[in-house]
């Protein structure tokens, strides 16, 4: 475990977890590299809509290292549509790594994650060129403008020019920020590739909670849910300054919503309660909430029953069905309380020490002696 209070079992001390550069492995031959990173060109640019094969999430050949550690190692892993799956393992397994991969948070050191058959998360790909990008436009039309000015000899074309060439290193700088659809496509279209970050797994329709509550402790349980519901508002700045009809109209459905989620996971009437005033149950369902409010396909539960006494964990069990009965959610959970991971499930997949030991039912994983060697360690000779 890592000691540290906040701080996941299976996460990486501090100085290791700045590496956020990635550096090529030397065990992981090219021409694996160059396969790789051929087939996440070719699904990269899939439809967002569903895909053909029933899944609805596909990890490939997953590996995740921080420096000399290898956090994750080789897992591939599937998602059907319309079920729950459940990923166990002792303290230090990779689950966490593994999740936060799936989210956005990290990039895999190789392999690919693909949701609904296109992958959103992967090695990067010619990142070194995305740079030239964001130069070219103002490059571009600096040489003009220095062709112009030099024909015309007009200081007022020279300024014009000066501040189109600006206006342009902005418009791009800003655009490699925001990742909107245009700019994606245009990377694919030049063979560059950069992982999805967490809001566009969002956007491609995952919502998650954490091992450890992540709510906002002094907003309302109805703003927490609210916040969650910001990627899909549509109103601008320009709206929500001037209180236009369509921004009154957005924040009254968000409310509405926010309202109905709330009452769906059982925290019926607490909406104007402060976060940090909920009973722990209590602040677990917030969160679930908050993830339902980005209306997602996939749910991603990290340990939804830690610290529940029985009663309360009955209760969430009861909550995780019906997101899949009344929702048609699919849910991918990490659990360690063996009750609730054999009592909801249709699959168990087991990781230990970064790699996939086991997957099947809960009864094959249940029976399975690497599973119990892995728990409760080998028998003495």
């Amino acid at each position: 475990m890592s000691g540290q209070p906040g701080v996941p079992d299976d996460t990486p001390p501090v100085e290791v977890l700045a590496e956020k550069a990635l550096v090529e492995p030397e065990d992981i031959p090219r021409e694996v590299l160059a396969e790789d990173a051929a087939a996440v060109l070719a699904t990269a640019a899939s439809s967002a809509e569903a895909g053909t094969s029933g899944l609805i999430l596909n990890a490939t050949n997953v590996t995740k290292r921080f420096g000399g550690l290898i956090a994750v190692n080789d897992v591939s892993f599937t998602v059907p549509e319309g079920a729950i799956v459940s990923l166990i393992g002792p303290n230090g397994a990779g689950k966490t790594t593994f999740f936060n991969i799936i989210a956005g948070i990290y990039d895999p050191t190789s392999g690919r994650i693909a949701v609904r058959d296109r992958t959103m998360v992967a090695r990067p790909i010619r990142a070194w060129l995305e740079p030239v990008l964001w130069v070219a436009p103002a490059v571009v039309v600096g040489l003009i403008s220095a062709i112009v000015v030099a024909a015309a000899n007009s200081e007022t074309i020279g300024f014009l020019g000066a501040a189109v060439t600006l206006a342009a290193l902005v418009a791009m700088l800003l655009s490699a920020i925001a990742r909107p659809d245009w700019y994606q496509r245009l990377l694919l279209r030049l063979g560059i590739f950069r992982s999805a970050r967490p809001n566009d797994m969002v956007k491609a329709g995952i919502g998650r909670t954490f091992q450890n509550i992540r709510l906002f402790q002094n907003m309302t349980a109805e703003e927490n849910v609210l916040v969650g519901m910001h990627i899909k508002l549509k109103a601008t700045l320009i709206d929500a300054m001037f209180s236009t009809p369509r921004n009154q109209r957005e924040e009254a459905a968000a409310r509405a919503r926010a309202e109905e989620l709330l009452n769906l996971v059982g925290l019926r009437g607490v909406g104007g309660e402060l976060a940090k005033n909920l009973p722990y149950g209590d602040q677990r369902r917030l969160e679930v909430a908050r993830a339902l409010a980005s209306d997602p396909s996939l749910l991603l539960l990290d340990e939804p029953a830690a610290g529940m006494n029985p009663r309360e964990t009955s209760d969430m069990m009861a909550l995780i069905n019906k997101l899949r009965t009344e929702l048609g959610l699919t849910i991918l959970l990490i659990e360690h309380d063996m009750k609730v991971v054999m009592g909801i499930s249709d699959r168990v997949t087991v990781l230990d020490h970064g790699e996939r030991i086991a997957e099947g039912t809960p009864d094959e994983v249940r029976r399975d002696p690497r599973v119990i060697e892995a728990y409760l360690g080998a028998p003495a000779s």
